[in-house]
């Protein structure tokens, strides 16, 4: 394919991502702080994204499969139109029903945009690998669409906070619905030739795991990273910060919406900031992969420290204090640092490892991992807030940054076959 031919689809690729992954922050940000709002405990607002994460989970294990057998282009139409329809069941929300029937139906139409949100990622991330002319430009791109990705995502929890307090929680998702299907159409109008088609090979089943063990231990560190953030991400934080930020009334909470949604916003901004300008802060593209290697070792291990000195902060504390929201700020900032340079190098390797005839399936395997993570933190972000507050809420997300430290340190290059 022609450089004019890739760029073009390179960028179709990544605007329909962004689209996507706007609505996806701006999604979670309305349910959860519309459900905290109207009572509900940690351990149901962990349960109304449970589904969510496993969807991702079973989706990223087909997906690949999927992908291969019918077209990347296929499979990001796919998760771009189950999103909007997952969007328009939200609209159909009684506020009438049951505590019990609301959690379910939220659980069941999140786990409808799990699957939309891991077909789509699946999709971009093999597009890249196929997409780019050779393995320093892999880097770069992969870093590039990454953090780009986050950074939209981190506009969306701001977006969602905002169109809670502004026009309320149904209007919202209705103007989301709307604004994503028009996407939808021009991407399926406009999306130039260049995505891959059929793969060969694709009407064989070859199992779900990779035959290079890079690839599996890679995937284990990677979802021991994902559950220490989401281990404070999904509930812990928030519930914490809007507890902090907002003494009783109506109008306070508002302005409270605006701080937490703000907050999260500028972490996942950062965050993706920083996996773009990943590849010049480790010392460029063309570094052996033994280096990426090495780094994403070390960087792993720098991450450990950071929420177990934070969950010492909170026991001290006692609750909610001005001094330790500040000190959880940054904290938490210098932990989206880490973090982020640490994800960014293992979805480089991922791409770097896996091999092309079965990209599809080696990147679904990975971001399978990637969504287990995901769940165990959000179980753990509820469970452990209510049982033992923020102390301990931080503390098992420093547990799970350790055990992500370990498994990356299976992946030492004098103990792998070469690539």
């Amino acid at each position: 394919m022609s450089v004019a031919p890739t760029l073009r689809a390179y960028a179709a690729v990544t605007a329909a991502y962004w689209a996507f992954m706007l609505s996806d922050g701006a999604l979670r940000m309305l349910v959860l702080l519309h459900f905290n709002g109207l009572g509900f405990s940690p351990v149901l607002l962990a349960w109304l994204f449970v589904l969510y994460e496993v969807a991702g989970i079973a989706t990223n294990l087909g997906a690949g499969w999927l992908a291969a057998r019918f077209g990347l282009a296929t499979t990001l139409h796919g998760g771009l139109a189950l999103q909007i329809g997952a969007l328009l069941a939200l609209t159909q929300l009684d506020p009438g029903w049951s505590i019990g029937a609301s959690v379910f139906y939220v659980m069941a139409v999140q786990g409808v945009s799990g699957v939309a949100k891991d077909l789509a990622k699946m999709s971009s991330k093999s597009a890249v690998k196929l997409l780019a002319p050779g393995e320093g430009a892999l880097f770069r791109w992969v870093a590039a669409l990454t953090g780009s990705k986050n950074a939209v995502k981190g506009l969306g929890f701001f977006l969602g906070a905002a169109l809670l307090a502004s026009v309320g929680f149904t209007r919202a998702i209705w103007a989301m619905a709307s604004v994503l299907a028009l996407i939808l159409v021009a991407v399926v109008l406009f999306l130039p030739a260049g995505l891959p088609g059929r793969m060969k090979g694709a009407d064989r089943w070859s199992g779900w795991r990779s035959a290079d063990p890079r690839v599996n231990r890679l995937s284990l560190a990677r979802m021991f990273l994902f559950g220490a953030r989401d281990t404070w991400f999904v509930v812990g934080i928030p519930v914490y910060f809007e507890a902090a930020l907002s003494p009783d009334g109506p109008d306070a909470s508002r302005a409270a919406f605006f701080l937490v949604g703000g907050f999260m916003a500028l972490w996942v901004i950062g965050y993706g900031a920083v996996q773009a300008l990943a590849p010049r802060l480790l010392g460029g593209a063309g570094q052996p992969l033994a280096d990426s290697v090495r780094h994403a070792i070390r960087w792993s291990g720098l991450l450990v420290p950071i929420p177990l000195v934070l969950a010492a902060a909170a026991a001290l504390a006692g609750g909610t204090a001005p001094w330790l929201t500040g000190l959880l700020v940054g904290g938490l900032m210098l932990f989206g640092f880490v973090f982020a340079v640490t994800s960014s190098l293992h979805s480089y390797l991922i791409l770097a490892f896996g091999a092309a005839d079965r990209i599809t399936r080696d990147v679904g395997f990975y971001y399978m991992a990637n969504a287990a993570g995901r769940l165990i933190g959000t179980l753990l972000s509820g469970v452990s807030y209510q049982l033992g507050g923020l102390p301990l809420c931080l503390a098992s997300a420093g547990l799970m940054a350790a055990a992500s430290w370990a498994a990356a340190g299976r992946l030492r290059a004098d103990r792998l076959p070469a690539a």
